[in-house]
């Protein structure tokens, strides 16, 4: 599965941050029952290879991802775990070389016409642009849809089951990540059914 086809699985890419690793398993199966399959288990939590390790062994309907990758020795311990593709805030030169000698399939951060450029140099054309919103939203997404028509986005940060039409819209949209999927008090009640029911709005959109 390429990372294009992983973006077009799902119209909404979770951005998941785990607090307590018993929530991953439940979690995981809750959002795969609304629809949600593709899964981006972020790293900003000490939980977060435990948890891409435990959703890949005992959710196997889950395309589990890594994200918030900021260091290189990142990449091998994520993939692993499990993950089968990473998503990163930003792009260095050290991630371009963790990435290609990982074998990951990573989806960097963009935010700037330059990134998206250097980023297509480097042989990314699945880009997140982060953070989204502050970056410019909708209107910067179809300014670069001019210059750089090659580019697909999943526009992530900032964005709500009530804007998100407004992006998966887009020709150069295939996904938009979000963490509105996941709210902290859902997850700390255990209401699984909470999860699942936001999943199903999420997977009822649909990309342009």
């Amino acid at each position: 599965m390429t990372l294009t086809d992983i973006m077009r699985t799902s119209p909404v890419i979770p951005v998941i941050a785990i607090d307590e690793l018993q929530q991953a398993v439940p979690l995981a199966q809750a959002l795969v029952a609304g629809g949600i399959r593709v899964l981006e288990v972020t790293l900003r939590t000490v939980h977060g290879l435990a948890a891409i390790r435990a959703i890949a062994e005992q959710v196997p309907q889950a395309i589990v991802g890594v994200g918030t990758l900021t260091r290189p020795e990142e990449f091998v311990a994520a993939r692993d775990a499990g993950a089968v593709f990473g998503v990163s805030p930003g792009l260095t030169s050290a991630l371009i070389s963790a990435a290609r000698a990982s074998g990951l399939p990573l989806l960097p951060g963009v935010m700037t016409p330059s990134e998206v450029m250097a980023a297509r140099e480097a042989g990314f054309n699945q880009l997140k642009l982060f953070p989204a919103v502050p970056a410019g939203g909708v209107g910067m997404l179809k300014a670069l849809a001019g210059p750089l028509p090659d580019t697909l986005f999943c526009p992530t940060g900032g964005i709500s089951l009530e804007t998100a039409p407004q992006f998966l819209a887009l020709g150069n949209v295939a996904c938009v990540g979000g963490s509105w999927l996941t709210p902290k008090e859902a997850l700390r009640a255990g209401d699984w059914p909470a999860i699942t029911a936001l999943a199903q709005a999420a997977s009822a959109l649909r990309a342009g």
